[in-house]
Formats: C-alpha cells, structure tokens, sequence
C-alpha cells in the first residue's frame, strides 16, 4: 500500500501542543543522559530523542480513553499521555514518588489513571497484552482502541504472527505500531530480513497496513486517526510501520559504531521539533516570544523534577513484598 498523503490543516492548538509534548520529551531525555552518566539514574536507560512525533502524533489522534501499551524506549510516549515530569524522573531515580514506586524504573512506567500500560523489558511481549487490552474493551462494549507499539527487532518475534491471526479473526480494537527506528539494538533491519518494508507482515492476515513517515507530526496524526476510526467502527486492527529514528544509541552503553555520523545528521536535519517550530513562526501561529517562554517554561519544569527526584524518599524496606501476586502454597516459594 503506497503511503497516504497528508492533506488535514492542523489548528494552532494542536501545533502547539506538539510542539509543548516534543520539546517536554526532548529536554526530559536529555537531562536523563546527563543524569544518567553522572550515576545518579542506574540500570538500563534507552532514550526516546529523534521519535519525539511519534509519541506527539500519537497522543493528538487518540482519546483519553484508549489504552497504551509500549516496549522498554516509554519514557517519551508515557510524558505525552500526561505521566508528570516529577513522577518519570523520580521513577528513574527509584524514589518511591515515581510512577511505580521506583520498582520498575526506566523500562517499566506505568499508570493506570493515565491508561498507560507500560513499559515491557522482553521484547514483543507486549504485542499479546496489547491485543488483551483491545479485547477487553471489546469484551466491555466500549468505543475505546488499544494502541499497542513495539520496536523493529519485535516485529521478529513469533508472537507477533500468533496476535496478528487472532486480531484479524476476532476483529480485536487495536492498533498495532512497529516504531522502526532502522536498529534492533545494533542490527539493522536490512540484516535481519528479506523483507524490509514491515508494514508488509499485514498483508498475510489481510490487515490493513501502511507505512507512515515517524519524523510528522501531521503523518502520524492521520494515519492513526484513519486507524483508529476504523477500529471504533467494529471493522478490527490496523497495522502502521512508522518509520522514525532515533538520535542516540540503542542503550546509555551503546557505541553506535554500526552507523555513521552522516547517516544521524541526514536524520537530524529533519528534526520534528524544528520542523513544527518552523510551521508555528511561518504561519504566524507563535512568536519568538511564544516560542521562548515554551521553552523556559519546559526547562524549568524538566528543573523541577529533577529537584522532586532527588529530595524524593526511597521505599521502606517493608515495600519489598508489596504490589506482587503470591500464591503462599506454591510449592517453590520458601518461608
């Protein structure tokens, strides 16, 4: 399926919502790093810097109602489904302020109120549960569509073929979105696969399934909006490769050296922040001054959070067994 032109006139509103969403994402992630290598965040960190309009795009299309469910890179996507500041750097410090306690940490954001359903460390675990998501509100007659991201490498998984068969047959609510950011941790997609169009993998199970460009705002916006609608109208899944890319490493250990600096400028050129800052002063939509005061008032709040994260109390060590299912009989749990 050739990829759908983009022809919607986006409010003022909404550019600057994106705008607000991506630069939060950006400068949120970027103290992160710096955090992180300062050995004040600890453990696995994998930074959302460059997909910033996926997430952006996203959230605009989407209603409130309309459960999330993502791979480990969830720092980005839970920011745009309204996870506070506070509650996301105190989870990547382990404070028990943090949107799970700081039990979870990086790979593991969570919120219920927020519809947002994670944050999942084992790669393409979450197609299945995204799948249950949509079932469930299927199940309870809602209107409501699960959206269900995972990465390139996940779409290797068999999991995905299994969920796919069982959406199509069952015309499950969802949206099942493969971030392609061209690297499962440092392997392209071109070394992993003859077929390098993913969107493709749809077409077996006769699924609607397009590609989308993931650096607009805008592409992404329309493309779940048509997804979506569909979905809510009882007709099942789509299917959306969302070709994105992501500026830093795979991982806060990643090298890169399986790309050149070439290839990330390319990408950089085609910033989604720059590109939406420029939409908003070309069409008289922001001023400078606008567009400055957003960004002050994102750097102070990305300021702030990272004062909440660090007077944040850690749990007590009577927390440990909390929040956890225990079957008290099963026959390998030791008193």
């Amino acid at each position: 399926m050739a990829q759908a032109e983009v022809t919607t006139a986006f409010s003022k509103k909404t550019y600057l919502d994106w705008y607000e969403i991506m630069l939060r994402i950006r400068r949120f992630e970027e103290r992160a790093g710096m955090l992180y290598q300062q050995r004040k965040i600890r453990g696995f960190c994998h930074l959302y810097i460059g997909q910033e309009a996926v997430a952006a795009g996203i959230q605009s299309a989407t209603k409130p109602g309309d459960p999330i469910i993502t791979a480990y890179r969830d720092h980005g996507l839970a920011l745009a489904r309204g996870i506070t500041s506070d509650a996301c750097m105190a989870e990547l410090y382990g404070k028990a302020t943090g949107c799970t306690k700081g039990k979870g940490g990086s790979m593991h954001f969570f919120d219920v109120s927020k519809r947002f359903y994670g944050g999942h460390g084992i790669v393409g675990n979450q197609i299945g549960l995204g799948a249950g998501l949509g079932f469930a509100e299927m199940y309870k007659g809602t209107k409501n569509v699960a959206v269900c991201l995972f990465g390139d490498g996940a779409a290797r998984q068999g999991i995905l073929h299994e969920v796919f068969n069982m959406a199509m047959t069952w015309k499950i609510p969802v949206v099942f979105i493969c971030e392609n950011n061209h690297y499962a941790m440092g392997t392209s997609v071109e070394r992993t696969s003859n077929i390098t169009d993913i969107y493709k993998l749809g077409s077996a199970y006769d699924m609607p399934s397009e590609p989308v460009d993931g650096m607009s705002c805008e592409a992404v916006h329309e493309a779940m909006d048509r997804a979506l609608k569909h979905a809510r109208k009882g007709n099942g899944p789509t299917f959306l490769e969302i070709k994105t890319y992501r500026y830093k490493g795979h991982s806060m250990s990643d090298p890169q050296k399986y790309r050149t600096k070439d290839e990330v400028d390319d990408y950089k050129d085609r910033d989604p922040i720059k590109d939406v800052e420029r939409t908003l002063l070309e069409n008289g939509m922001a001023t400078e001054r606008k567009i400055k005061n957003i960004q002050t008032k994102i750097k102070e709040e990305i300021d702030a959070c990272v004062k909440f994260a660090e007077e944040s109390p850690y749990l007590d060590a009577s927390e440990l067994y909390t929040d956890n299912y225990m079957q008290k009989d099963y026959p390998f749990i030791m008193d």
